[in-house]
């Protein structure tokens, strides 16, 4: 990539809301999908997205706002998507794979595809054609509200070819934000993807009012667990210590703005999947994860007792509490 390619994000979201905003800061003008016609009239209007991240102003001068995704991805040279992953196929299927050709596209969704049972960049490179080196991962530890409060935070960008990844950088890098590259797209992404089903967990014990010292054995049995699978899945040689793994984890099994926390808090407290989804209004990809990355084990077989757990206690509506002790005895 170079200087001036035009940058589309597709997703109106609190991610994706946080991810034009970092943008705005250094491309010249980015393109924004938004779903509904209506929406795009009350940002034009009063300059913010009416349903996320409202504290967020924008200066339109900076935005193509549009609800025609075949004409937003047409016109783009680099693809940032930022939709759940339970929706992302529902939302590209009737885009002809060659409207991908020669585009970079990175993916900010952390979670599987639910139809396809794979994550994002190897959906893109299955359904669309897109090669490994034109696609990539953004992943944290970073938080939307964080950075609508412009706190600092740190961004990896992950991409097969190194320098499509670093070029991104130059776009997504700001006073607020430091960015670094990675060239390891699998273990990053599938890292993002079980770091939210490990918020579940988390968030089950603290409802059940489980305390920190449980947290801490928690998470740092976590670690272990994402490191098994990632290295079983793709062999590479890769430190997930490093913050794209240990880092992402923790910010979301310990933050207040961890979507995925709250929903296990919730099943913690004894709601049900379904209210609690209704009371949350939000996606928390742990739910649609933990389901993937089960059927994804059963050819890997690598020992994974929380992700199991989280796993039971959704799809097989086991008792929460007798989940979590039973969990509590495998970890050390």
């Amino acid at each position: 990539m170079t200087n001036g390619k035009r940058i589309a994000v597709i997703g109106s979201g609190s991610w994706a809301t946080a991810i034009v905003k970092i943008l705005c800061n250094n491309a010249g003008k980015v393109s924004w999908f938004f779903r509904n016609e209506s929406d795009i009239d009350y940002m034009k209007q009063y300059q913010h997205n009416p349903r996320y991240l409202s504290s967020v102003n924008f200066n339109l001068d900076k935005l193509d706002l549009s609800s025609d995704l075949l004409k937003t991805l047409t016109n783009a040279d680099v693809i940032i998507l930022a939709v759940p992953s339970a929706f992302i196929n529902n939302t590209l299927k009737a885009i002809p794979a060659e409207v991908f050709k020669n585009k970079i596209v990175f993916s900010a969704i952390k979670g599987i595809v639910p139809e396809y049972n794979l994550i994002v960049g190897e959906y893109l490179n299955t359904v669309f054609n897109v090669p490994f080196e034109n696609i990539g991962v953004i992943t944290g530890p970073c938080h939307a509200e964080e950075v609508a409060l412009e706190k600092l935070s740190y961004l990896t960008l992950a991409c097969s070819n190194i320098a499509n990844a670093d070029e991104l950088c130059k776009y997504m890098a700001c006073r607020y934000i430091k960015c670094s590259s990675s060239d390891d797209i699998f273990g990053t992404e599938l890292s993002a993807v079980l770091k939210n089903v490990i918020a579940v967990a988390g968030g089950i014990c603290h409802g059940l009012g489980y305390g920190d010292n449980f947290l801490s054995v928690l998470v740092s049995n976590a670690i272990q667990e994402i490191d098994r699978f990632v290295a079983a899945v793709h062999p590479i040689d890769r430190d997930t210590k490093a913050s794209a793994y240990l880092g992402d984890l923790l910010v979301t099994a310990y933050s207040q703005f961890s979507r995925n926390r709250m929903f296990g808090t919730m099943l913690g407290k004894g709601y049900s999947v379904k209210q609690a989804q209704l009371e949350m209004n939000m996606i928390a990809e742990g739910y649609y994860a933990v389901k993937c990355v089960c059927e994804i084990n059963k050819k890997y077989k690598v020992n994974m007792p929380i992700t199991n757990a989280v796993n039971n206690i959704i799809y097989n509506h086991t008792d929460v509490k007798h989940e979590m002790e039973l969990l509590a005895d495998q970890l050390s």
